[in-house]
This record gives structure tokens, sequence and C-alpha cells, in this order.
């Protein structure tokens, strides 16, 4: 009798835990990467820059992954290289009658923003990836180690040694000062 009781308590256990985990699965939801988006991180193993990509309504998967993966690495490039050009034109006329009780008024204003990047970034390593099975958007996460950078920038020829040097000497100093600004924004 005891050991029917053991064998039964234990297949309730067990039977708690595939409930459970599966219950914790489903609402897992995406990824913490996922919500952050693409940014530079600090952690104490590795410094390094991360670009998030999405895509929906493509149903050829092997399809969707690449253009996620591609968005990532432009969110990347973004990151370290981006011209935007900026041009507001703003016309305003008032025109009145000879005998000043009636005037015509006018306004136009136009905004037009454009944005490109165009860089070259070797390295970049896809990471990880995932799917929202609700809305069929595909999301891949890839990174760019600080490491790396640091040795394309040693080989660059491109750059002229001064330029060069500082930045070697600059990134580990700014990878800390954005650490010690993200520790007081969460200590407050």
């Amino acid at each position: 009798m005891s050991s029917l009781r053991t064998t039964f308590t234990r297949l309730v256990l067990t039977g708690l835990a595939v409930v459970v985990s599966v219950g914790l699965t489903a609402c897992g939801g995406p990824p913490a990467w996922v919500q952050k988006g693409s940014a530079a991180y600090n952690s104490k193993d590795e410094k390094a820059f991360y670009g998030v990509g999405s895509v929906i309504g493509i149903r050829n998967e092997p399809l969707a992954w690449d253009a996620a993966e591609n968005r990532a690495r432009a969110e990347l490039a973004r990151t370290f290289e981006t011209y935007t050009g900026y041009l507001m034109r703003d016309y305003a006329a008032s025109t009145t009658a000879a005998d000043f009780t009636k005037s015509t008024e006018e306004q136009n204003v136009e905004r037009a923003i454009k944005t490109f990047t165009a860089t070259t970034l070797s390295g970049v390593r896809p990471v990880d990836q995932y799917k929202d099975e609700k809305s069929g958007t595909y999301y891949k996460l890839v990174k760019l180690s600080l490491k790396d950078v640091q040795e394309q920038l040693t080989q660059a020829r491109e750059l002229n040694s001064q330029v060069r040097d500082y930045v070697r000497k600059n990134a580990e100093r700014l990878f800390d000062r954005l650490e010690k600004e993200e520790d007081k924004r969460n200590s407050k």
C-alpha cells in the first residue's frame, strides 16, 4: 500500500511539474532583448553592441529569419554611423487692401528629413532569435563585441593613427561611463 501511495504521489507531482512548466513557458513572453532593442551593453564578462531586427508578414520562414537578421545588422550600423539631412521651409504672407479693411493670409510649412546609413561592420554575429507565434513576427539579435571593434581599428588603414589611437584608448572609458550612468538610473 505504501508503495502504491508513493507511486501515485510521484505521478501527481510529475503531472503538476509538467503543467507548471508548460504554463510558465506559455506565459513567458518574448525574451528581454526583444523589449530592450538595439543598444550597447556593458557586462562584467564582455562589452558589446547589439542590434535587434524584426519582420512580419512573410510566410517563407528561412526568408523571414534572413530579413530579420539583415534588419538587425542595419540597426547596429545606425548605431555607428548615420547621416541626417534636415530641411524646413516656412512661408507666410499677409496682403491688405488699400483701405485696410480686408486682408488675405496664407502660409505654407514644409519639412523634409533624410536619414542615410552606410558602413562596413566586420564581426557581426547572430546570437539569438525569437518568433512571436501570435503575430507571426520574427526577431533576430546580432552582436558586435567591443573586442572585435578594437581589433578592426588596429587593422584599419583608412584612419589616421591619431584617430585610431584615440578611439582605442577611449573605448573602455566610454563603456565604463555608460555603466555608471545605467547604475545611477537603476538606483532611482
